[in-house]
């Protein structure tokens, strides 16, 4: 898109889009003519049920359900398959995750009964009213809080992605029939509301030797993590609600930690006790999990952010062209721990050609940002790829070049372009490029 590439497909930081008069015509001719194909499409469609126009459907003849039936709302019942899931088997449910279905939602925000969890020993049954947060260590007033105290303080309300750092693996094992929900289910976004926790650190008096924090939720496995200050005084939030309503207990209600643009296990859940200190304190979960392994036997420690990436949502794994060849529009999210994401391309043919798509708005930093392509399907085999750059120029990079800079068994934080293959028949696949 104007600008070479190094071998492992990195772009310049300074790559700019495409002039009008070139790139974007060669656009209209991959992707063009939406409108037409999709007209054609509906006007070829057989009439099958007497629900279907012109008649007069069967729901219009009758009385329909009243309100707050039930109370709390819940979706269609043709949306029942509209599920968080498992992707593979676990000894035990209590650390198993649950994957959320990127593939059928729509937008940027998780709906709450979607949004994926992930925890270490199952979900606390935790009584808002007898819960206290206490900080303490390096600091003037070691002080304990109720909710209604920290209710009390002014509050902030943000959107911001959050991803597991295991969230997608780097492929040693396989599966044609994995969905975007089995690949990149482990990432939501949501509005978070709570109070900054540099405000809460103005109210204790942050000594200044005090530079990273400890947090353990109230779990069983009494969850912990390090926190360098500086991302503690910057935009980290001490929240107790999620999309409008208090937290969900798998969320975890009343109150957790949330760390944008971090690895979501900093993002501790059941949030109880904050302790400052002048080092890191390497608890068990740091020093026996959350490193990167490295090609030459090292490994990397506290690599928090969570780099650029994207995934297209449709059409992927498990879909179907079932509208033959034509029109269709090519979606999907992309994200940046580091902020906006500036652009993003998308590939028919595998990464040989790559054409701007559209970014819909809102575009907000450490934020799921939808992206939008028209594509004319000819019928034949594609492979469709998505590639993320964010506002600092990092450009989302091919499968080889995160082996050959981390190691084949480095699998957390792994951000590779996903490929889905489209067959003849309009089968879409899970690929690796």
């Amino acid at each position: 898109m104007g600008k070479d590439r190094d071998t492992n497909g990195y772009v310049n930081a300074s790559t700019e889009p495409p002039p009008a008069n070139s790139a974007v015509n060669r656009r209209l001719l991959v992707f063009g003519g939406a409108v037409g194909g999709v007209l054609a499409s509906h006007q070829s469609f057989a009439q099958t049920s007497a629900n279907v126009p012109p008649n007069v459907p069967q729901w219009m003849k009758e009385q329909g359900a009243p309100i707050l039936s039930p109370a709390y709302g819940v979706p269609s019942e043709f949306e029942k398959a509209v599920i968080r899931r498992k992707r593979d088997p676990r000894p035990t449910d209590t650390a198993a995750p649950s994957w959320s279905p990127l593939q059928n939602l729509y937008g940027i925000i998780t709906p709450n009964g979607l949004c994926y969890e992930r925890h270490h020993n199952g979900v606390p049954l935790i009584n808002p009213d007898e819960h206290r947060l206490i900080i303490h260590g390096l600091v003037d007033r070691e002080l304990i809080f109720t909710m209604d105290d920290l209710m009390r303080f002014p509050s902030v309300s943000r959107i911001y992605f959050m991803e597991c750092a295991g969230n997608t693996q780097n492929w040693q094992n396989t599966n044609p029939d994995w969905t975007v929900q089995h690949t990149h289910g482990l990432v939501l976004c949501c509005e978070w509301t709570g109070v900054l926790l540099s405000t809460l650190l103005e109210e204790v008096g942050l000594k200044p030797n005090g530079k990273w924090v400890l947090a353990e939720g109230a779990d069983a496995a009494a969850m912990t993590r390090s926190l360098p200050i500086e991302k503690a005084l910057d935009d980290t939030i001490i929240v107790y609600a999620q999309n409008g309503e208090r937290l969900r207990p798998e969320q975890g209600y009343p109150l957790r930690m949330f760390v944008p643009g971090y690895e979501g296990n900093m993002s501790i859940k059941w949030l109880r006790r904050l302790k400052i200190g002048d080092q890191p304190f390497h608890t068990r979960e740091e020093t026996s999990k959350y490193t990167d392994l490295m090609p030459d036997g090292r490994a990397r420690q506290f690599t928090f952010v969570m780099e650029a990436k994207s995934v297209i949502t449709r059409p992927s794994g498990g879909q179907q062209l079932s509208g033959g060849k034509g029109s269709y529009e090519i979606t999907g999210l992309a994200w940046s721990g580091h902020g906006r994401i500036k652009r993003v391309d998308v590939s028919v043919d595998g990464g040989k050609n790559w054409h701007e798509a559209r970014l819909q708005e809102p575009v907000l930093p450490k934020a799921l940002t939808r992206f939008c392509a028209p594509w004319r399907w000819d019928g034949g085999p594609a492979i469709l790829q998505s590639r993320a750059i964010d506002e600092t120029g990092y450009v989302q990079p091919q499968h080889d070049a995160i082996v050959n800079a981390r190691g084949l068994y480095s699998s957390d934080h792994y951000n590779a372009i996903q490929s889905w293959r489209v067959s003849s028949d309009g089968r879409v696949v899970f690929h690796v490029a």
